[in-house]
């Protein structure tokens, strides 16, 4: 009989995640059964998850020095950066007036009272960060030692001295190809240890999705049903129509021919909740999946991890609006466009930032006197929302790879 495929073999690992989760959830977090299970998952999902960190800062570094240097060899260095960031901002935008929209007709947290989440607010403390100081520290948070910043796997730091190197290895031409050549040596191989690592992704997926379900607050989320709906519904239509509409608008390629390609980097995205953490699943999905070339690949990908965050942006405006209706207050025009490019201006330097989604939140609740403190009433929802707008972002970073691909195509051979 014929072993299933990989994709196949994550996908039912993802289904039988789920399945067991509800049956830990029935069961009860003091019986035995679940407590063996909930260690054994742990045990599994902190593994795979540790393996992806593994190979992360040299894939990160390798792929976007090497992209950069391979793309001057075409003279499109510079159409594929305008494509590029152009796109992101194009595709984020769309995403924040969805989730604004949406919060705005149907006005979630209306009628409800906050006085019943008193108890949550009291155990939060949120961190204050004026616009200023968050500015600031991400300027700050670029331009790093290059060894510290590979070894503290903070990847923001990890792409710019990267890029910088990619532009160094052009300017420098034939005298340094030999360090070119080591680079993507080093690539290569560090791909071939991302195929090793994704034969335990079924296991990993399926241990991480078993934790994720069976220790979900069902009753808060039933409480505020109103804007879990209104999130999970607005991030589905950009992920699962609008980004891959506007991929068959500028390729002609179907969505079912995506989705097939990328699946098995959806899928981690959604179990392991870490655009980071999914890049090498990314990677690959995108370069042996999806063809995109390696060097139009190696630089979207990782730059797209750090910065393009749909999802992300989407959830902090609808999140922000939300807040507003639950305290009463009423946003104007102007103050809603504050909302819009805080938000946008948070989820792209999020990465860079220790507790990144608490800070960022707060700024933008911060940025039209919002309380800092109803924080707090999403965090017991932000676990499960966090795996479907990091799924909307890993689709983004893919999405855009083919979509500049095909408009730097006409001089890429």
């Amino acid at each position: 009989m014929r072993f299933p495929s990989l994709n196949m073999q994550i996908l039912l690992g993802a289904l039988l995640g789920v399945g067991v989760g509800v049956y830990f959830h029935g069961l009860g977090a003091q019986h035995p059964t679940v407590s063996t299970g909930l260690y054994l998952s742990n045990l599994v999902g902190t593994l795979f998850i540790d393996l992806l960190k593994m190979v992360l800062v040299p894939l990160v570094f390798c792929s976007i020095a090497v992209g950069i240097a391979n793309l001057r060899k075409h003279q499109q260095i510079h159409k594929v950066w305008v494509s590029t960031l152009l796109f992101f901002t194009f595709t984020m935008m769309i995403a924040i007036t969805l989730g604004m929209a949406a919060s705005l007709y149907f006005k979630p947290g209306a009628g409800l009272h906050i006085d019943m989440f008193a108890n949550a607010m009291q155990s939060f403390e949120a961190k204050q960060m004026p616009l200023s100081e968050f500015f600031t520290q991400f300027l700050h948070g670029l331009f790093v030692n290059p060894f510290k910043a590979l070894a503290d796997a903070n990847v923001l730091a990890v792409v710019m001295f990267a890029l910088m190197l990619g532009v160094a290895l052009i300017m420098g031409g034939e005298r340094y190809q030999h360090l070119l050549k080591l680079l993507e040596e080093a690539l290569e191989i560090t791909m071939h240890i991302v195929g090793w690592v994704m034969r335990l992704a079924p296991f990993g997926i399926a241990a991480l999705l078993i934790k994720l379900v069976s220790t979900q607050d069902f009753a808060m989320l039933s409480t505020l049903l109103t804007f879990v709906l209104v999130v999970v519904s607005t991030t589905l239509l950009h992920g699962v129509v609008i980004l891959p509409g506007i991929m068959y608008a500028v390729t002609r390629k179907s969505p079912l021919w995506f989705w097939r390609g990328a699946r098995e980097a959806l899928i981690t995205a959604f179990a392991t909740s870490s655009s980071s953490a999914t890049l090498p699943v990314t990677m690959r999905c995108t370069t042996q999946h999806l063809h995109v070339k390696p060097e139009i690949a190696g630089f979207v990908v990782p730059l797209g991890a750090t910065i393009n965050m749909d999802g992300t942006a989407l959830y902090e405006a609808a999140a922000a609006l939300f807040i507003a209706n639950l305290v009463g207050v009423e946003l104007t025009f102007a103050q809603q466009l504050v909302v819009f490019f805080t938000a946008m201006l948070a989820s792209v330097g999020a990465p860079g930032i220790p507790s990144a989604g608490m800070v960022t939140m707060v700024m933008v609740l911060q940025s039209v006197g919002l309380p800092a403190e109803a924080i707090a009433i999403l965090l017991p929802i932000d676990r499960l929302l966090d795996t479907l707008r990091t799924t909307v972002n890993v689709e983004g970073d893919m999405i855009t790879s083919v979509v500049v691909q095909k408009m730097t195509a006409e001089k890429i051979t």
